[in-house]
């Protein structure tokens, strides 16, 4: 496919930009030693209508850039034609950018195809004999007056790498169409529906080492030097999302990124779910990747035992008037040493994580997830926790990912807790009289009573099989006896019920995620 360029259009309100698929959906740079990944793509504020801007990608900053649209009066001194005679002009479609112009109208709005928009330095713009304006008539000689809006765009888009156009000056559309790129919002018609138009499927590529592989229909286009950066906003610790914010609403092949410093690059949309997919990834790993680094130097303040196994945003439902979670609060989530800790913004210096909204230790607090068929809106990956003592909250966060992160982080925070907790004891009733249930992380169960502390009876965490509670206070433990195999049911009371469990689902938990050869190898035995 390398032979010829294949064209891209892209219509948006009855504007078609034309650009080439030779331009990646999202180009590499490497610019003295610093990876910069940029395309093409519309940006809002939620209400108006998006625009078309650059969107430039580094490791630590995501800007967007203003796209410079050339005008008559402010490239070609000379103006248009003043005569509306038919005129032959010929373009070569570049490689980046295409034919470089949008149009306009079609046969089904009682309108010829018009030129709308020329960018700058590209194939339109070059010829310095083509005009906003400008109807086109004929496309390597054949007429497209009669067609339709989409009909021109499949003429236009299998016209080659050399295109002949012919086109007619209307002076009356000059003005209107001008008017339009003052505007904020890119070039749109009321009466034109928009539309989109993939290139051609079977269009794949890989690019050389150090860009990004790609199988796509429709990249972003690339259009000439920017006008002006509108916004710089910094990735360390900044929140990436695709749902409205507050909400379980999910955008359509839109997403927002929220930095610390409250600035938003508003709404990102891409024509296509692969390059939205594509952005995602790349910012989020940037996002990552920096948030990794924090941690890191954090670390170097703590001791073992101490350190932060994981940070990152999440989203917490919130309950209004007793209703099932109706809005969402972003919370920066923390897992360091014994502790879960969440924070309405994120700690910026070691100081901060003293800060927290909400602190729970970890050996006293169960984590969850969720299953799809309980999810209480259309949220996707949730989870649970919950503290003894505490109502549960209930959280989620964008990806699927992203929830096995904190998942395998929890483990390792549960065993650094479990094993830095050693041993826990619950005052518990035996057939009716008082002892002490302790948990020990070496020794497994063992109950105690009397004033000398006498043991009663012991197992290992390996020869549990089972428990049952009435959710207040009585629970039933049922061992396997390593010699006859019989199962031995163990009955007893606790006040803090949920507390005992929450500690025990804790020691089993972190002997299972610390792979501990012993425990193994004993539940293999028996």
């Amino acid at each position: 496919m390398r032979g010829r360029a294949q064209v891209h259009l892209s219509i948006q309100g009855g504007t078609m930009k034309l650009s080439d698929t030779m331009a990646t959906p999202i180009e590499e740079k490497i610019d003295q030693n610093l990876k910069v990944r940029t395309g093409m793509v519309h940006v809002s504020d939620g209400k108006s209508r998006p625009e078309p801007l650059r969107l430039n990608l580094t490791m630590e900053l995501l800007s967007l850039q203003k796209l410079e649209v050339v005008t008559p009066s402010s490239c070609h001194p000379n103006g248009p034609p003043m005569e509306s005679k038919e005129r032959m002009v010929q373009i070569t479609r570049q490689k980046q950018g295409g034919l470089g112009l949008s149009i306009k109208g079609g046969a089904e709005h009682k309108l010829p195809i018009l030129i709308s928009r020329i960018y700058k330095d590209q194939a339109a713009d070059i010829t310095g004999q083509l005009f906003v304006g400008d109807a086109i008539i004929k496309v390597n000689g054949e007429y497209i007056t009669a067609c339709p809006h989409d009909d021109a765009v499949n003429i236009l888009r299998n016209a080659g790498d050399i295109v002949v156009l012919t086109v007619k000056h209307y002076r009356a559309a000059t003005p209107f169409l001008q008017k339009q790129l003052t505007k904020d919002t890119p070039d749109s018609d009321n009466d034109v529906t928009c539309a989109e138009l993939k290139a051609d499927e079977g269009y794949k590529s890989s690019v050389n080492s150090g860009t990004i592989s790609r199988s796509c229909s429709r990249p972003m286009s690339i259009c000439s030097e920017p006008e002006k950066t509108m916004d710089r906003l910094p990735l360390m610790m900044a929140y990436v999302t695709r749902y409205i914010y507050g909400t379980d609403k999910l955008r359509q092949n839109a997403f927002e990124v929220r930095g610390l410093n409250g600035i938003t690059t508003g709404v990102i949309h891409c024509d296509e779910l692969a390059i939205l997919s594509q952005w995602l990834k790349l910012i989020t790993d940037n996002v990552v990747g920096l948030t990794q680094l924090q941690m890191k130097l954090y670390n170097r303040n703590f001791a073992v035992g101490e350190r932060i196994e994981y940070m990152g945003w999440v989203n917490e439902g919130v309950i209004n008037n007793n209703i099932s979670w109706q809005s969402y609060k972003p919370r920066f989530l923390l897992l360091k040493g014994t502790e879960v800790m969440l924070f309405e913004t994120p700690p910026l210096n070691v100081t901060g994580i003293s800060k927290a909204l909400v602190v729970y230790k970890v050996y006293q607090t169960m984590f969850r997830i969720v299953k799809e068929s309980e999810t209480v809106d259309s949220r996707q990956h949730c989870f649970l926790l919950q503290s003894s003592g505490h109502e549960p909250r209930y959280l989620s966060v964008e990806t699927r990912q992203e929830l096995l992160r904190i998942e395998n982080s929890w483990n390792a925070a549960i065993v650094t807790s479990v094993i830095k907790l050693g041993r826990k004891t619950f005052a518990v009733s035996h057939h009716g009289k008082s002892g002490g249930l302790t948990l020990d992380w070496q020794a497994g169960f063992s109950l105690t009573e009397g004033a000398d502390s006498a043991t009663v009876w012991q197992y290992k965490f390996s020869q549990l099989r089972g428990s049952s509670d009435d959710g207040k206070s009585k629970l039933k433990l049922h061992f396997q006896d390593h010699d006859s195999r019989a199962i031995e049911t163990k009955e007893l009371e606790c006040q803090v019920l949920q507390s005992l469990l929450f500690c025990m689902h804790a020691f089993l938990t972190a002997k299972v995620a610390s792979v501990d050869p012993a425990f193994l190898s004993s539940i293999q035995q028996t």
